[in-house]
């Protein structure tokens, strides 16, 4: 089936899928349930309407640059209702500088509609949360191929400038949902429903496969620094550094 390419990329994005009370935490990639949110804003449907046909599609993501964590504190405070009462404080992680492709397979009349409504969406697109705009270069376009051989066959889309600090080889990083027979990781992050009153959530397998290999040119990385940056593109964020730093 043919699939569409959704580049994310921007300074912050965030998708979480263990956020709980006042602690927002982020992925190491796009959630499936972020982007099906961000094409349902982009059809301008409701929060309460049905959203099985873009539950449906075949999701797979491929990581071109992990970027790094951060954290960040935001206080909250009723100023009408409690005026004396302190504000809370809330904890929420967000991945710097990172970039994904996201790979949506499914039947080609659907996804020229999704690729046409992303052009011009109804609703403000965000890379997870509101304070993570979507950028201009979203839509990359549809291929006549799988998730996964359109995410392989795609250039790398990191910059030409962002190369040169990293290895003459890059690995990256490819997870897409489990084919009917294949074991995976279970991720709840399949969108059952979005309606702010009873928000559900259903669990897919993913699996992680074979990485794309890169062959760096722009690489001035001597070997030492090469086997550490290697090192660090191929594991994604480091989540323990961005705590203690914090």
């Amino acid at each position: 089936m043919p699939t569409l390419l959704l580049k994310m990329s921007g300074p912050l994005q965030s998708w979480g899928t263990q956020s709980r009370f006042r602690r927002r935490d982020a992925g190491h990639e796009p959630s499936k349930s972020g982007v099906i949110g961000m094409v349902a804003a982009a059809l301008g449907r409701s929060r309460n309407e049905p959203i099985d046909d873009l539950v449906s599609l075949r999701f797979a993501v491929r990581t071109d640059a992990s970027g790094t964590l951060i954290r960040d504190y935001q206080t909250a405070k009723n100023w009408v209702k409690n005026p004396k009462d302190d504000a809370s404080l809330s904890t929420r992680m967000y991945l710097s500088d990172a970039i994904f492709v996201v790979a949506l397979e499914g039947e080609r009349g659907q996804l020229e509609i999704i690729e046409s409504a992303l052009k011009k969406p109804v609703y403000p697109l965000y890379l997870g949360r509101r304070a993570c705009p979507a950028g201009y270069d979203l839509v990359v376009g549809i291929r006549d191929k799988s998730a996964e051989e359109a995410l392989r066959s795609l250039e790398w889309q990191m910059p030409e400038h962002r190369r040169q600090s990293l290895p003459k080889q890059v690995l990256l990083r490819i997870q897409r949902d489990a084919l009917p027979g294949e074991r995976g990781d279970l991720v709840e992050d399949i969108p059952v429903s979005f309606s702010p009153e009873h928000r559900q959530y259903a669990s897919r397998e993913v699996v992680s496969v074979e990485p794309v290999r890169v062959d760096n040119k722009q690489s001035q990385v001597s070997q030492l620094r090469e086997e550490e940056s290697f090192e660090k593109n191929s594991s994604g964020p480091d989540y323990m550094k961005a705590v203690v730093e914090a």
